[in-house]
């Protein structure tokens, strides 16, 4: 059993270390060419957060992992040598809120300070930003936790007579599995009819770690419901109906130069407009209506680069144009392939919250019992499984706040690009996996109670987080989880509808005057 533990923890540490090599690659080869080899800072702090998030998503299964540790224990001490889950998951958690609320806003003013003034006036003006927010955020925790930040346990008191052993097991029956005295009506274990009036609140005060973590959850579930809602549908449609999209052969040069020429047209165009933009900037005229522009050429210019990348896969250039076209073929089948295995995941999730959560006693364990099973199958087959679905949830809320921020207006553009992703994009991004990250792990934990029991993750978002005063309801009458499916259908519905269509050129831009 000591060796099945220290095989946990060897796994534990190379997840780590590759979860960190993963995230160094995917700065590498997202960054912006105007960022490389500078704002190392930011980048630190965004190849951290990463790491966070993906570790804090792959702990549950950790967490389940460890739990089975000692499950079929031979001597008593096997269980002491587990993982000590639940500090983990609170210094996770911490490191998480600090992260958001404080390390990586202080990044993104440190990078968007004026680059004409020195970095020691830059990362005072950052610091001063950063001291005010943690000001405010510390009087709000601290006011709350004072007044609220406390758990109500309802509990039942139970009672029951006794009677002398019993000589004999005959009287026992599966309908009647207590024990009763010669002629009496009251049975031994009956203690379950006791009234309601001897229901009473058993009131402690919780940690405040545990309440950090607990208001933390709170705003990101609110992002959770509604972005991973929308991605749970979006993502494997929008990969389906990106392979239906398809460039379907090479178009000729002619076509080339003339779709070309249009995009030049439009290039010079946001160029003068942009320019237009930096010219009021400097003047100091930036209200309302400057900017609404910039947010306009903003969603403007990705679109021109959506373009540029189209026409480019349909007239592929250069020795090696045969293969580049042979692998946009592959890239868009393979696109389908994943679209197909997301769409089973993303059905199955939703019929597993319906079935198992909203309906009330539920009609079947359904994905709980399939990890259960694939255990059976090979100790850690489940577990894996198990972490897919936990990760393939934080991936579409990911797709949703993506997808929310092409159409809305009103929301800042941070799109991730390869190639081509500047570091407050990259910071924004990290900030919000982050922020939602808390919440998929809340809601799996919830969604796979069967599975997931008796974990510290459990204890946590579970016992804790379901009874704590003031939010209670919120988890009690499940009204994130209607949220999620709710958007999670009329996005089906809507992407169905309209999202296999082209998108039709657009005119010339419009600004506010």
């Amino acid at each position: 059993m000591g060796d099945f533990n220290l095989a946990l923890v060897i796994v534990a540490i190379v997840v780590c270390v590759l979860v960190l090599l993963f995230n160094v690659y995917l700065l590498v080869n997202y960054q912006h060419p105007d960022d490389v080899n500078q704002a190392y800072l930011p980048k630190a702090v965004v190849v951290l957060g990463l790491s966070v998030a993906a570790i804090s998503i792959l702990m549950l299964p950790a967490d389940v992992a460890n739990r089975q540790a000692c499950r079929n224990a031979l001597y008593n001490g096997a269980c002491n040598l587990t993982l000590p889950m639940k500090d983990l998951w609170l210094a996770v958690y911490i490191a998480d809120a600090v992260l958001v609320f404080l390390v990586i806003p202080f990044a993104m003013f440190y990078y968007e300070g004026d680059q004409d003034r020195t970095v020691g006036k830059r990362m005072k003006s950052a610091l001063l930003w950063v001291i005010m927010t943690a000001i405010i955020c510390g009087l709000v925790l601290g006011i709350l936790y004072g007044l609220v930040g406390k758990v109500d346990f309802t509990v039942r008191h139970l009672s029951s007579p006794v009677t002398n052993f019993p000589s004999t097991w005959t009287g026992f029956s599966s309908s009647q599995p207590c024990n009763a005295a010669s002629g009496a009506a009251v049975r031994q274990c009956a203690a379950y009819l006791a009234p309601a009036s001897s229901e009473k609140t058993w009131t402690i005060r919780t940690t405040f770690p545990e309440y950090v973590v607990a208001l933390a959850t709170i705003v990101g579930s609110v992002l959770f419901s509604f972005f991973g809602g929308i991605g749970i549908a979006c993502l494997p449609l929008g990969l389906i109906f990106s392979f239906i999209r398809r460039p379907k052969a090479v178009i000729t040069r002619s076509q080339y130069i003339k779709e070309a020429t249009e995009l030049g047209k439009k290039a010079r165009e946001l160029k003068k407009t942009a320019d237009a933009l930096h010219q009021e900037e400097r003047s100091g005229n930036k209200g309302r209506k400057w900017r609404k522009n910039v947010k306009a050429v903003e969603k403007e210019l990705l679109l021109l680069e959506e373009d540029m990348k189209a026409l480019e896969e349909m007239y592929p250039q250069g020795e090696k144009a045969e293969t580049a076209w042979a692998l946009t073929v592959l890239g868009y089948l393979a696109k389908l392939v994943l679209g197909v295995v997301g769409l089973i995941v993303s059905v199955a999730w939703v019929a597993h919250i319906v079935i198992y959560l909203l309906i009330d006693p539920p009609l079947s364990p359904f994905l709980n019992e399939v990890f259960i099973k694939l255990d059976d199958v090979w100790g850690l087959l489940g577990t894996a499984a198990f972490a897919f679905f936990c990760f393939y949830l934080l991936l579409a809320v990911i797709a949703g706040a993506m997808m929310v921020g092409m159409r809305l207006v009103f929301v800042t553009i941070h799109p991730m690009k390869w190639g081509g992703t500047l570091m407050n994009s990259f910071l924004f991004n990290v900030g919000l996996i982050l922020l939602c990250s808390i919440s998929v792990i809340q809601f799996c934990a919830t969604a796979f109670g069967y599975y997931a029991q008796a974990t510290a993750a459990q204890e946590i978002f579970g016992h804790t987080l379901e009874s704590l005063r003031g939010i209670k309801y919120l988890y009690r009458y499940n009204l994130f989880q209607y949220a999620f499916v709710i958007l999670a259908g009329v996005t089906f519905v809507y992407y169905a509808a309209f999202g296999w269509r082209k998108r039709k050129p657009r005119g010339r831009l419009v600004l506010s005057n």
